[in-house]
């Protein structure tokens, strides 16, 4: 779901370009003009955006400068300096104004406080407060930077804060519940497919009760500051403050926004932790971890650092192999952690973590790179669960299947990268859509009633236009099909993505999408508290390739294993097949069971499996005897003769069918 509305969000520009809307870069069309002329603000139109009449500014006859887009001009809500918003600018102490007052901007830009959490959900609901909003969908709880909207225009979840198009004083309010220092904000415009909002410009104020508030200042002027905020819907834009202020409430107040549009915003906090004795509520302490592991973003280079490391450290568990390569050629790096790496042993099942589908969502990327460190150190000091884990299993742990995208996200950082960009590969393919559709011809079946009869739910091949050399595949999504063909995966789970369908349908393997945040790209001070949240979590599932039947299916006279022998399961339509060695898993809830294994040439044999509630998988072997007409194709192509009690056998057979 989230990807259909980031698709549309994106291309929400290009459907109403020929409206005077802004242009879509994204489609390749050239971005809307603007211009930027000096004009008297005794010139700007009347608006409900205008201070009553009367009101004082003593700024009426300066000069100011505003940005025209699409000949739209920005309403002006009062009559002072303005300063034309331009994408992803920063103010930044020292803060220097220009002869005419306005601030002027480095091109630096240092975040230096972590996040407050409006995007994450650390900071709740009833937290933020509003002058005004259009609707319940348009409340205070939506103003939180990268927040989506829905599909249908004016949903109850709708994509920012909004004033009341005749509050003459917008303002977005966050009670940080405890003193904190406030650094800087970073906003963006509304997320909506059908209406165009987002704030030009901006005051912010600050309190400790609420009632008394003081503003942010430009240092040689002692004016208020004015800063620059949104030219779009999706870019995030921050500002620094001139000086960081401590305080427990902070307010931003819109000053101008985009004309024929409303004051609408969504927004991050910037904010250090302060000690305060005197609060009689002293704040909880963030939670760390006790782990020593490296609590950090790692773009391609450090990742492909960290993950030697944890190699060197474990070489008799690990392993780091390659299952190809990006479209701008970046290796696809896979750690294989288990007692005997580089093989596939007999019994043992393989498990597999995918992260960084989007190149946009780091946490998946981190929680896999922090794994594997706490894999390699608990084994070390004869940890018995990891130890057992490392043991009977075999892990293998893809951390960030789409490295291009990430390495566009890394470079703008958690706070800046927006919902969008990095997402997609260098190709601009969003790789959540790109595995073969499988589910449905499934479904038409099933329409048809061809369903379970003609046509089975499990190992369905690959389409005939998904294999043609013009099919639009990226080459990651090509390298993880080929991966999933050629090692008998159990189990899996992709920390965000659709490809479980695909899993399921096309290999043995069951697999989950796990969505793991409500901050893509979470501040570097929030991973050790992510590590804890799932932690436990990521050790139970990989735990989880334990509970059901597993056994070999094997020739009865030879004992050799039958690769590809069917293992189906009375009642379930959907069966597994075996691996080359001939043996399988196949997970099941405890229960009784009528479990059939077959193979091309063999004669079938069932036999009941009982799965208890006891940990580990219940052995369920079974020995297939070859059909008469297999064996004399075997002894015919060998050359040799044909026994007495075979080729009589075959005789009988001639006789019943005539």
């Amino acid at each position: 779901m989230w990807g259909l509305l980031l698709t549309l969000a994106t291309f929400a520009p290009a459907v109403r370009q020929g409206q005077g809307a802004p242009g879509a870069s994204v489609l390749g069309l050239a971005p809307p003009r603007t211009t930027e002329a000096p004009i008297s603000t005794s010139a700007l139109p009347s608006s409900p955006a205008q201070p009553p009449a009367g009101k004082k500014n003593g700024t009426s006859q300066q000069r100011v400068r505003i940005r025209v887009i699409k000949k739209k001009k920005v309403i002006v809500k009062k009559r002072k300096k303005l300063t034309s918003p331009s994408p992803l600018v920063t103010a930044r102490p020292p803060v220097t104004t220009s002869p005419a007052g306005t601030i002027d901007l480095p091109e630096v830009q240092e975040p230096g406080c972590p996040p407050l959490g409006l995007e994450s959900l650390r900071v709740s609901d009833n937290q933020l407060e509003a002058s005004s909003s259009q609707s319940v969908g348009l409340g205070p709880h939506r103003g939180r930077l990268n927040i989506q909207s829905g599909l249908e225009d004016g949903d109850l979840y709708d994509g920012a804060w909004c004033a009341e198009e005749q509050d003459a004083e917008p303002w977005l309010q966050v009670d940080a519940r405890h003193p904190v220092r406030f650094s800087g904000i970073i906003t963006q415009g509304r997320n909506s497919i059908w209406r165009y909002d987002w704030v030009t410009s901006y005051k912010v104020q600050f309190s400790n009760d609420s009632r008394t508030w003081w503003g942010s200042r430009n240092r040689s002027s002692g004016m208020d500051a004015v800063f620059p905020a949104n030219s779009d819907p999706e870019s995030p834009v921050l500002n620094l403050l001139p000086e960081p202020q401590v305080a427990r409430f902070i307010r931003l107040l819109p000053r101008t926004w985009l004309q024929g549009g409303a004051s609408c915003l969504r927004a991050e906090i910037l904010a250090c932790p302060v000690s305060d004795p005197s609060d009689p509520f002293p704040e909880t302490p963030a939670l760390t971890s006790s782990d020593l592991l490296d609590f950090r973003h790692h773009n391609y280079k450090a990742m492909r650092k960290l993950m030697k490391q944890v190699n060197e450290q474990c070489p008799n568990i690990t392993r780091v192999y390659s299952i190809g390569k990006s479209y701008q050629g970046l290796k696809l790096y896979v750690m294989e952690m288990s007692d005997h790496p580089g093989e596939h042993e007999l019994g043992e099942p393989e498990v597999r973590y995918v992260a960084g589908m989007h190149g946009n969502e780091a946490l998946g990327r981190e929680l896999l790179l922090l794994l594997m460190q706490f894999l390699c150190h608990e084994f070390l000091r004869g940890n018995p669960r990891v130890t057992r884990l490392l043991t009977e299993t075999r892990i293998h742990l893809l951390p960030s299947m789409n490295p291009d995208g990430y390495e566009t996200a890394f470079r703008r950082g958690s706070e800046l990268v927006g919902w969008a960009e990095g997402r997609w590969n260098q190709q601009g393919i969003d790789l959540n859509h790109n595995f073969a559709d499988l589910n449905t011809p499934l479904w038409e079946a099933e329409d048809d009633g061809l369903m379970p009869d003609t046509v089975p739910n499990h190992h369905l091949p690959l389409p005939t236009y998904y294999t043609l050399p013009n099919a639009t595949v990226a080459p990651e999504t090509r390298a993880v099909i080929e991966w999933m063909e050629r090692i008998p995966f159990v189990l899996s789970a992709n920390l965000h993505g659709g490809m479980n369908d695909f899993s399921y349908l096309h290999t043995n393997c069951f697999e989950i999408t796990v969505e793991l945040s409500c901050d893509k790209f979470p501040h570097e001070n929030e991973l050790p508290q992510e590590w804890e949240n799932n932690k436990e979590a990521l050790l139970t599932y990989l735990e989880q390739v334990r509970m059901g039947i597993t056994g070999f299916v094997r020739d009865k006279d030879t004992e050799l294993g039958i690769a590809d022998a069917v293992i189906a399961v009375d009642g379930i339509n959907h069966d597994v097949t075996t691996a080359w060695g001939g043996d399988y898993w196949r997970l099941l809830t405890p229960g009784d069971y009528m479990v059939t294994a077959s193979a091309e040439g063999y004669h079938s044999v069932t036999r009941s499996c009982r799965v208890t509630f006891e940990e580990g998988p219940v052995p369920c072997n079974f020995h297939l005897t070859k059909t008469p007409k297999q064996r004399l194709r075997e002894l015919l192509a060998a050359g040799a003769k044909v026994p007495p009690d075979l080729r009589r056998r075959l005789e009988r057979l001639r006789g019943q069918k005539d």
